[in-house]
């Protein structure tokens, strides 16, 4: 079973996304609830990450939140909002969760 903070972490990286999918839904701010969402679902992503880094090391908490944010939001994307996805995306996706997995083994405990 993961520990706590790693619940965290995953907690931040699905408000991140929900942040970012916000910025898309308020179409320039013009729309309220989508709008205030943005700062709502930041903040509480941020909050999550400050719990989880009680015990991950900063640069592979922050390359996993981000990394795998990305990943999940081309992911939003293209399912969603019916973005392309061409071969270039899919492998510099890949290259971002490559470079996260790099990092995870890279930690000495």
């Amino acid at each position: 079973m993961p520990s706590l903070n790693w619940v965290f972490l995953a907690a931040a990286i699905v408000c991140e996304v929900c942040g970012t999918t916000s910025m898309k839904l308020s179409e320039g701010f013009s729309k309220l609830l989508p709008s205030v969402l943005i700062f709502v679902c930041y903040a509480v992503s941020f909050g999550f990450l400050t719990l989880a880094l009680r015990t991950i090391h900063l640069g592979l908490a922050y390359a996993i939140w981000a990394g795998l944010g990305t990943a999940l939001t081309v992911a939003v994307g293209v399912v969603f909002f019916k973005e392309p996805l061409g071969m270039v995306k899919v492998v510099s996706v890949g290259l971002i969760i490559a470079g996260v997995v790099g990092l995870k083994f890279s930690q000495t405990h």
